[in-house]
Parts: structure tokens; sequence; C-alpha cells
């Protein structure tokens, strides 16, 4: 089982890079750098391979409408040359609020673009000339819809490789689907292992039927916040008002992806009530109601025996990386946490 972090931007951000080496000593594997609408993440895990040398490096997630196919295609490729092959893509359909609250693209068609962009990319990689004529990206643009100039080109560049490892973020069934199939890596938000073959089971096996087997085994991307100790209960505090954002607040009714999960965990009231608080403006009233059962059963929080279990949890659901957010006063105590959950994980 891989050791995964999101980065974190508490003391700031080159100061956070520059504790990454003791991440790294002490046995983390690759980090998660997310990009919703703050500095880009690209700029950011360029500054970060510069500083480090055995981290993998993941985008934790680009969302696809930001970029074009072939631009996300030259962006991997660039860093997985300047990480010397430790680069991960990480891809996702972020949602509304972000794709046309603060890009202006139209949220349409999420898993059609996804696809194609898969399919652009590896073939970018492989440095064919990029031929493409999908439903949603057409590659080069037919002369009839533009000036007539354009031609097939190829990457000028060799790519360190010709497969660079495809992780998409997905928890709705069909998103989910499609991950099993084209992806090498999955990465759901608000892990709970004892129910994750329940909601998500049937959309696994069905694109692990189609899946080409030349792609590996699906590595299940399991996130979790991170706590030992017999006195640390108090961290799930910490999970209550992100809940409370994506649960309440990260779409309107009936298009909060993170909403219809909660729901598929069995906790209908509490998420229509949460999402009715949080649209209100009452953000705080919302938190409060975030089940503390939810928080407990989607953290590695507790006694050094329970986090153990827990551990063993994600495994048997099929977990293949942990990604942790450690939780403690100090950077020293954080990483003595990675440390720790390396020796309960292996």
């Amino acid at each position: 089982m891989r050791i995964g972090m999101a980065l974190g931007y508490a003391g700031g951000f080159k100061e956070t890079v520059a504790e990454l080496a003791d991440y790294e000593k002490a046995g983390l594997d690759i980090v998660f750098v997310a990009e919703a609408y703050s500095f880009d993440a690209v700029s950011q895990m360029g500054y970060i391979a510069a500083k480090t040398e055995r981290l993998q490096i993941a985008s934790g997630i680009l969302p696809i409408y930001s970029r074009t196919p072939a631009l996300l295609a030259m962006t991997a490729a660039g860093m997985d040359y300047v990480s010397g092959g430790r680069f991960t893509l990480g891809l996702g359909a972020s949602g509304p609020q972000v794709v046309e609250g603060f890009h202006g693209v139209p949220y349409t068609a999420p898993l059609g673009r996804t696809r194609e962009i898969v399919e652009i990319c590896r073939q970018v990689w492989r440095r064919e000339r990029l031929v493409h004529e999908g439903r949603h990206y057409t590659v080069p643009v037919p002369a009839d819809r533009g000036t007539g100039l354009g031609k097939p080109l190829k990457i000028i560049n060799h790519p360190v490789r010709e497969r660079v490892p495809i992780v998409i973020a997905a928890i709705g069934p069909k998103n989910v689907e499609l991950c099993a199939e084209i992806a090498e890596g999955w990465e759901p938000i608000f892990y709970m292992p004892e129910k994750a073959a329940e909601v998500w089971g049937p959309s696994l096996a069905a694109g692990k039927a189609r899946r080409d087997p030349s792609l590996g085994e699906l590595d299940v991307i399991g996130q979790a916040a991170l706590a030992i100790g017999d006195d640390v209960s108090g961290w799930l505090e910490f999970g209550r008002p992100m809940a409370a954002l994506y649960i309440g607040g990260m779409g309107a009714k009936g298009r909060n992806f993170y909403n219809d999960l909660a729901r598929r965990y069995g906790y209908e009231k509490e998420a229509e009530e949460i999402q009715n608080l949080y649209l209100d403006g009452r953000k705080q009233e919302a938190a409060a109601l975030v089940p503390r059962q939810l928080l407990e059963a989607m953290s590695l929080i507790g006694p050094e025996g329970h986090v153990r279990d827990r551990i063993q949890a994600m495994k048997e659901s099929g977990v293949t990386t942990l990604n942790v957010t450690p939780l403690a006063h100090t950077h020293e105590e954080r990483v003595r946490l990675i440390e720790r959950v390396r020796d309960l994980a292996s």
C-alpha cells in the first residue's frame, strides 16, 4: 500500500514544499496537488519536482474543462520530464460551481469529454500525429470549420514515458464505471470502506469487464484524515467544515454530487438539512449537522489499534494508495504520523 498526502498550505507554499523532504524521508510515496480556483497546480508541481528526488507527484486534480486535451497531454509530458518520470496525471470533472462560476465554461458531457481526453493524451504521448474525430473534440479543426490551415501534428519532444499514469476523480456510478475501464487509478472523495462495495461495486465491476489488461490493476486511492493517539478524537472536528462545504455548498440542489454520495451512504435526511442550511448561508449550523459517525468512518483518527483496524478495512475494500492528511500541532509530529502510518500499512 502506497502512502500519499495532499499538499497543505498552512505555513505558506514554499515553506510547505521545504517540509516535503522530511515527509519523503519518513516514507511518503506520493503527494497530491489540488487545483480549484486558487493558484494553478502545474507551477506548484514543477517547483515540487525541483525540490524532491524520489517523491511521486500527482495533480489532484486538474479539471478537464480548463485546458484543451492537447494542453493536458503536453503538461503531463512536461511534468513527467522535469520530475524524471515521477508524475501522475489526476483528472476530474470538478463541478458546475467551479467550471461555470470561475472558468465560464458550460459544464456539459463530463463522461464523454473525459473519455476523449484520455484517448487524446495517450495518442500525444505515443508521438502519433494527432488526429481525433469525436463528439466533443475534433483535431485538427476541419477545413469547413476553420481556416483550412490546420494539419495533424505530433509533439516535438520525446516524452519520458509513452503512458503517463492517469487517475480519475469520480464518485458517480457512470463516472466510476468509466474510470475502472480506462484509467490507471481511481480517486473517490469521502471514502467509507464499509460502504464501498455497496455504493461502487457494480460500477467498478462493469468498468473492469471492459478494461484493457495492459492498464494493470486499478489503483484505488482512499482519502482519510490521520491522527494517532489516545486523546485525538478532537481532530474529527477538523473535517466538519469541509464536509459541510461539499455536501451543502458544492452545487445547487439536484446538481451536487457530494450530497448525492452522502445520501447513498444512508444519510438522506442529514444531507437534505445540511444543504438547506448551507445554501441559506448558515454554514456553521450546516457543519454542526454533519454526522460524527460519518466523520469517523471516513478517517483514521484514534488509538493505534483502531487506526490499524481502519487501515485493514481500507485494504480489504480494495484501497492500494492511502492518501492521508496528517493532523498534529507541529511539523515534527506530522512527519512522525507518516512514519507510523507507513509501518501500520506495511
